[in-house]
């Protein structure tokens, strides 16, 4: 079972995301901010985190450049609504530092599980086109 982290700041969307990929054969463990996340992971390191961008304590951004420093392996998908100037410019730093994917906010239940499945993958997958047919 593939083991992630869920570092989410709004609980009752943490438990939402968390109850979606555990239904679909992840092992999930939460966390409210970076700093709890980064503990996780310092416990025993999870091959995917999945991290909010504005959190209290420690935001998201600095959670990616302490996973890309300390797990350079494990694979990071960073979600945002981006407060009152969208999730732009947070998803794009995002990227720049290391994210592997990032979704913004609100995404449907099945663009993460895509996303999350396509990341565990064992080889590389061919980028997904858009559904126009």
């Amino acid at each position: 079972m593939p083991d992630l982290i869920l570092i989410e700041d709004d609980v009752v969307l943490r438990h939402a995301l968390a109850k979606l990929l555990d239904r679909h054969g992840f092992e999930v463990r939460e966390a409210t901010n970076g700093l709890e996340g980064l503990k996780l992971m310092r416990e025993n390191p999870a091959t995917l985190v999945v991290t909010d961008l504005i959190m209290p304590e420690m935001e998201g951004i600095e959670t990616i450049r302490h996973l890309r420093r300390l797990y350079p392996d494990t694979r990071i998908v960073a979600i945002s609504a981006g407060g009152p100037i969208g999730p732009e410019c947070y998803l794009a730093v995002a990227k720049q530092l290391g994210a592997d994917c990032t979704l913004a906010k609100p995404f449907k239940p099945e663009q993460l599980l895509r996303v999350v499945a396509d990341l565990l993958a064992p080889s590389p997958m061919v980028a997904h086109a858009d559904d126009g047919d």
